[in-house]
């Protein structure tokens, strides 16, 4: 796990990345696993008083992460020293597990959170057999699991910019982190708006929320605005007319199958891709999180 160091990278430069570990976690955990982890840890799990043991309340913060993600047979081993990065787990065959963090937090605790959740979710991934290839891909695979599963809006509280100084925790960009609470938050009806201790942290929040609901507003579905439903018209004429063989700007994708026109388009909710026909209003449900989609193909 990374610490910010230097200026901040904003925006969404990972976004079909994070797009494809969302879809990776509902393919690998199922629709009633994603859904067991309906409840957020909470600003009261995860506090720590300077005036706390530092090793007691380390220990304690880690039994919480290891209780969330539901790894009763594992134990944590937390440490401290220097080191170039935030955090580091071994990912051994268990049931210890040992994380290094760095000496940096002795003396920031309310981030120590942050960085077990995101060393916790290795252990978890590592024990579903669930990763991407590449160091990058994976820890953003990480860090999308970790919010999405309920604890890495801490990650996201971590950031912290001013004129003198910044900091972040993790390989996801504030307004990506908030992307993907946003998306958890739509899922699970949650107001994660409410724990959040750095103003910055809540300003990439409600931009990574704007950014969460229009993938809920791209054509074909019913809630595109104007000029998204017109471009869909055009290109579906377009696609018609050359069997099929349509170019577009917009995430949905034409064919033909059995002389019947279809349109392929990402679920707003998961990802997964749903094809339905390409004939006016139709309802569809997606396989894989179950959402309900009412759609103007």
């Amino acid at each position: 796990m990374t610490v910010g160091g230097g200026p901040v990278v904003h925006g969404y430069p990972h976004l079909e990345t994070v797009r494809a570990s969302v879809t990776a976690l509902y393919k690998r955990l199922s629709y009633d696993t994603v859904h067991a982890f309906d409840t957020s840890v909470t600003p009261a799990d995860v506090a720590f008083g300077d005036q706390d043991d530092l090793h007691l309340g380390v220990q304690r913060i880690a039994r919480e992460m290891v209780r969330h993600l539901r790894l009763p047979d594992a134990r944590m081993i937390v440490s401290f020293r220097e080191m170039e990065h935030a955090a580091y787990v071994e990912l051994a065959s268990g049931p210890e597990y040992f994380i290094e963090l760095n000496d940096r937090f002795r003396r920031h605790r309310r981030d120590i959170g942050a960085a077990l959740a995101h060393e916790v979710m290795h252990v978890y991934l590592h024990r579903l057999d669930l990763s991407f290839p590449g160091t990058r891909d994976n820890e953003i695979l990480t860090d999308t699991a970790t919010t999405y599963l309920g604890a890495g809006w801490l990650l996201l509280d971590a950031y912290r910019e001013d004129g003198a100084s910044s900091q972040k925790l993790g390989y996801l960009t504030p307004e990506e982190f908030g992307y993907v609470l946003a998306k958890r938050a739509l899922t699970f009806g949650e107001a994660p708006e409410t724990w959040f201790t750095s103003p910055q942290a809540y300003s990439a929040y409600t931009k990574g929320l704007a950014q969460a609901r229009r993938d809920g507003q791209q054509p074909p579905l019913t809630a595109a605005g104007w000029a998204g439903r017109r471009r869909y018209a055009k290109d579906k004429r377009y696609a018609r007319e050359q069997g099929g063989a349509a170019a577009s700007g917009g995430p949905y994708a034409f064919s033909v199958d059995g002389g019947a026109l279809r349109v392929s388009f990402p679920c707003p909710t998961c990802h997964q891709r749903i094809r339905v026909p390409a004939r006016g209003r139709v309802r569809a449900r997606c396989g894989l999180c179950r959402t309900v989609l009412e759609c103007d193909a």
